[in-house]
């Protein structure tokens, strides 16, 4: 079950400053805003725990707002009456109140407003699983928020995003790059909530994809963003799920142990629910019957205390399974005959929001009618029945035509659309591979001329990496425990880089290169470099850590940077490969081979950009060919 944050997102506008103001040629004083914003404050104030209040004190707000004609105050009126309704779940009549507000926000050019009203109508469509409109509505949200700069709503939006495209597995990758956008943002913003939620669908999104390692990775990135609260048992249920699946169920158990006991503390029963059935399963995994059922029996009778009808069908589909295994066919007849009732169950309650989600779009569609209907002259609805009429009859005379011409065109254009995916498939199965080998825009370039061009490059910054013993390591392991090895660390190395919008250039044996500032010159990318090499060498110690509890020996990583003009450009005609040359090249390499294990070596240039950020320690000189002495730094 994935984490979500669906946020409505409250802002009050602020009293107004001068005497009076004047708009669209009416005034209003201080003291006409004064009074709609101190009712607005109250009508927040009420949102949960009295809906209705809040709603009849926003609607006085309103008709104060509407009468001295203060836009900013009616506009955030309409937006607290449809929380108010929302509050209550009445989704129709806080949609309708929030359009109202956005175009009033819209035509006062309060985008920051409108950002806001935005993403509260996404929620609405998300909860009612329309997932068109919600991602639409997101999105414009996050583009008037970067437009404005408001990272707070940037932040909601992105997550909101990926919240609607974890909800198909087809889109799961796209989902994976909202996330991994909005997880710097929260920790800049040092939203510890936001960060843990955000890092706990990472880890499920990797979790669903089989990668344990970067699954374990980002569930204990949440575990320590939570700080043992609220959210803190789904964090590590999860590591528990991990675990087992590995068949490490002394971890498993004591992660779930802590799940359960943080839940017991917080009182948070579906949290107990979910601990326990986590145990059991471990169990289940261990053969453990008897302490399996223990603690199935103990979840069964929290669930159903409670009515959690989805954990109650886990709990007695666990059951079945412990019984049937143990031989016990007369309770695993009971518990297979209460898995199938509940699942008629919740079947049901499926079915009946579905009606709810097709009720909800016919009062949309029947509001809107009233609206358009209300609007119209009464002769000229007389006029408009008769000419439908008239219309319905001919439709009727043509339908049949109508069919069957339709019915043959369709025929024909799904001959077309299966040879068009076909054509599309192959075409991106070629983009594929190319992007793969090439930066993006190289690959443009060949694409539309048959030849990248080298081009020279004033500044970038180039790093290379490379694990010190190496010979010694792939001499005790198989060549498959080899590479399996080289690939996580390099994979774990790619999703680093490409967060920080680096690129990749080559890996030769264990050294690993990339660069910033190619092949799209842009700012800032020293600063980048450094913080990805920072946060590989945290990943490094992260997976030593696990290698040390399996009794592996440390793969030690040399880390060296530096910057400065380099040539690049694509080599060869067969098998493409995008490299760079130049003594910037060279230097970085020396620096990593003067470097030492576990740190990043940096030169005099990187330095220089860098220190007033992080404390370095200077190591003295080396040598470079053609260029002569070079100070080094560490990193500290």
């Amino acid at each position: 079950m994935i984490i979500k944050r669906i946020l409505v997102v409250l802002f009050l506008i602020p009293f107004a400053t001068a005497f009076s103001q004047k708009e669209n040629n009416k005034t209003f004083t201080k003291a006409d805003t004064s009074r709609v914003n101190l009712l607005l404050s109250a009508s927040k104030s009420n949102f949960s725990k009295a809906p209705d209040s809040a709603i009849l004190i926003a609607t006085q707000a309103k008709e104060l707002a509407e009468k001295v004609n203060y836009k900013e105050g009616l506009a955030t009126a309409l937006k607290n009456i449809g929380i108010g309704y929302y509050y209550q779940g009445k989704d129709v009549e806080a949609l309708n109140y929030w359009k109202q507000s956005l175009e009033i926000f819209k035509s006062i050019k309060d985008e920051v407003g409108a950002s806001n009203i935005l993403n509260n109508i996404g929620a609405i469509y998300f909860n009612q699983k329309d997932l068109t409109n919600a991602l639409d509505y997101y999105l414009q949200s996050l583009k008037l928020a970067e437009k404005t700069q408001d990272k707070l709503r940037i932040l909601t939006a992105l997550n909101n995003i990926g919240g609607v495209y974890f909800e198909k597995p087809a889109t799961h990758d796209k989902a994976l790059a909202y996330f991994l956008k909005s997880l710097p943002l929260s920790e800049e913003l040092k939203d510890s909530e936001s960060y843990g939620t955000t890092a706990a669908n990472l880890g499920e999104i990797y979790y669903v994809q089989k990668n344990d390692s970067l699954a374990l990775f980002y569930f204990n990135k949440a575990v320590k963003a939570f700080n043992d609260s609220e959210n803190s048992p789904y964090a590590y249920n999860n590591l528990g799920k991990v675990y087992d699946r590995q068949q490490r169920f002394d971890l498993a158990i004591a992660y779930h142990r802590k799940a359960l006991d943080i839940a017991k503390k917080l009182n948070g029963t579906l949290d107990i629910v979910q601990s326990l059935m986590g145990l059991a399963k471990t169990n289940i995994s261990k053969k453990n019957w008897t302490e399996a059922l223990s603690y199935l029996k103990e979840a069964e009778k929290l669930a159903f205390k409670h009515q959690y009808s989805g954990e109650l069908k886990n709990v007695y589909e666990s059951f079945a399974n412990v019984y049937n295994q143990t031989s016990d066919y007369k309770n695993a007849y009971v518990y297979q005959y209460k898995y199938a009732a509940i699942k008629d169950t919740l079947y049901n309650i499926e079915t009946d929001k579905k009606l709810g989600t097709l009720q909800f779009d016919f009062e949309i569609q029947k509001k809107q009618s009233e609206v358009d209907l209300l609007t119209k002259d009464n002769q000229l609805q007389e006029e408009n029945i008769k000419r439908q009429k008239f219309a319905k009859n001919a439709i009727l005379v043509g339908l049949f035509l109508i069919m069957i011409i339709a019915a043959i065109l369709y025929r024909n254009y799904r001959r077309k659309v299966k040879t068009n995916q076909l054509l599309d498939k192959q075409k991106a199965e070629i983009e594929g591979l190319l992007l793969n080998i090439l930066p993006e825009e190289v690959a443009k370039e060949l694409q539309a001329t048959g030849e990248a061009v080298p081009r020279h490059y004033d500044e970038v910054t180039v790093l290379f990496s490379d694990f010190k013993g190496f010979t010694a390591h792939a001499e005790k392991l198989s060549p498959q425990e080899l590479v399996k090895e080289l690939n996580a660390c390099f994979s774990a190395f790619d999703e680093i880089i490409g967060k920080y919008n680096l690129e990749k250039i080559k890996t030769i044996g264990d050294a690993y290169m990339c660069a910033g500032g190619i092949p799209i010159e842009n700012k800032g990318h020293v600063s980048a470099m450094v913080k990805a090499s920072l946060e590989i060498q945290e990943w490094i110690q992260y997976n030593n850590a696990k290698r040390n509890e399996q009794g592996l020996p440390p793969w030690d990583l040399r880390i060296g940077i530096h910057v400065g003009p380099v040539v690049a450009g694509v080599v060869g005609k067969k098998k493409y490969a995008y490299d760079i040359w130049g003594s910037t090249v060279n230097i970085a390499s020396r620096l990593e081979s003067s470097g030492e294990p576990g740190r990043v070596n940096i030169s005099s240039a990187i330095y220089e950009t860098i220190k007033d950020e992080y404390p370095c320690t200077h190591r003295g000189k080396i040598y470079a060919k053609n260029v002569g002495d070079i100070d080094m730094y560490f990193i500290d």
